[in-house]
């Protein structure tokens, strides 16, 4: 039975790169590739498949958390490719999964597997659970030479952001792939710093209250 694979890797590990360099070794022997991304990533355009190297091609399928995939669709390919599949649901996986095994047909699933605060992504989550395979696609840390296995999100300082929503789709002005050692340090001067704006705005506050009553 064909298989499932989940290829993870942080921000800047040419995920997508790679993913369009299985595509093209698939159409030169002759075969058909179906390319899937979720609708919500509209970075490159509605149907825009890009990698920052500058490499691009045309999804075939957008994907929405409720879509219902038709088998039929999928009939005659040699493997179906998903880009950006940290977005996906969880019930959009699974029918992936299922089409491994009703059509003995290969997908091949690339992605982030952890957002800003280091949490699994709904998508990821789910293959982790259900993927045959699950492999790493490497970078390094854009701070230092260790493997790069966390997505800071930072301001235009490079200072750690550490709230706001989960999805904020950005590149390198917003993301850096990052060794532990280094997101940890990143994290914890931000948290300092809003500790310390905190403490200030608290001590401020008393001083305007007794400002008001004189």
């Amino acid at each position: 039975m064909a298989k499932l694979y989940f290829r993870y890797g942080a921000m800047g590990s040419a995920k997508t790169l790679n993913l369009l360099a299985v595509r093209h070794n698939y159409v030169q022997q002759g075969k058909r590739v179906l390319l899937i991304k979720p609708a919500l990533d509209n970075r490159f355009g509605e149907n825009i498949i890009k990698s920052r190297a500058g490499l691009e091609h045309e999804a075939d399928m957008l994907v929405t958390p409720d879509t219902v995939l038709n088998e039929d669709d999928f009939k005659g390919l040699s493997c179906v490719l998903v880009d950006e599949c940290q977005f996906l649901s969880p019930q959009v996986v699974d029918q992936l999964r299922e089409l491994t095994r009703t059509l003995n047909l290969p997908v091949i699933a690339y992605g982030l597997r952890t957002d800003f605060r280091a949490h699994l992504f709904e998508g990821s989550k789910r293959l982790m659970e259900v993927a045959d395979s699950i492999e790493e696609v490497k970078t390094t840390c854009r701070y230092c030479n260790r493997k790069a296995v966390f997505n800071l999100r930072h301001n235009a300082k490079e200072e750690a952001i550490i709230d706001g929503p989960t999805v904020l789709l950005g590149d390198e002005e917003f993301y850096s792939p990052t060794c532990y050692p280094c997101y940890h340090e990143k994290i914890t001067a931000a948290k300092e710093k809003l500790k310390a704006q905190q403490k200030a705005a608290a001590d401020v506050a008393p001083v305007n209250a007794i400002s008001e009553i004189q």
